[in-house]
């Protein structure tokens, strides 16, 4: 089954809502530590621009296909399709499942860096990519943060 360039923005959405959803509990889960309950409210804002910057792009782009959308939407069903999305052992399990600070930070740290895979192969299906750009930059950002904030937990 092959996406539409508006599934994939869809899908993007979707990802930055249930990060999002997922940054805005580990603040909730982490309120007495207050770097921790920082971050998180940090990250979960900048999903919530994110999704609305995806909002806006996927209300501006036309159905036409780019130069090689068969190979992308094949690589884009592949992620969907993986363990990150679906599976026993995905990247996005139940929140009750994260007890720890250090389990909320791999957790996110392993969220980030999917959505970071996605969004670096969205860049190449839409004519949209200095706003692509800006959130993928925000991403690798967030990828730093926490890694720093790992360490600080080791």
């Amino acid at each position: 089954m092959k996406f539409s360039i508006k599934e994939v923005v869809e899908m993007a959405i979707q990802t930055e809502k249930l990060g999002y959803e997922f940054y805005t509990e580990m603040s909730k889960k982490f309120h007495e530590k207050n770097e921790l309950k920082k971050l998180f409210d940090l990250l979960a804002a900048h999903e919530l621009k994110h999704g609305n910057s995806f909002y806006e792009l996927m209300n501006n782009i036309k159905d036409e296909e780019p130069e090689g959308w068969d190979e992308i939407t094949l690589y884009l069903r592949a992620l969907v399709d993986s363990e990150f999305f679906l599976g026993k052992d995905k990247c996005l399990p139940s929140l009750e499942h994260v007890k720890t600070a250090r389990e909320a930070i791999d957790f996110a740290l392993c969220f980030e860096r999917e959505t970071l895979l996605y969004y670096y192969t969205m860049r190449e299906a839409t004519t949209q990519k200095e706003l692509v750009d800006e959130i993928i930059k925000e991403e690798k950002s967030h990828i730093v943060w926490l890694n720093n904030l790992r360490k600080s937990f080791t």
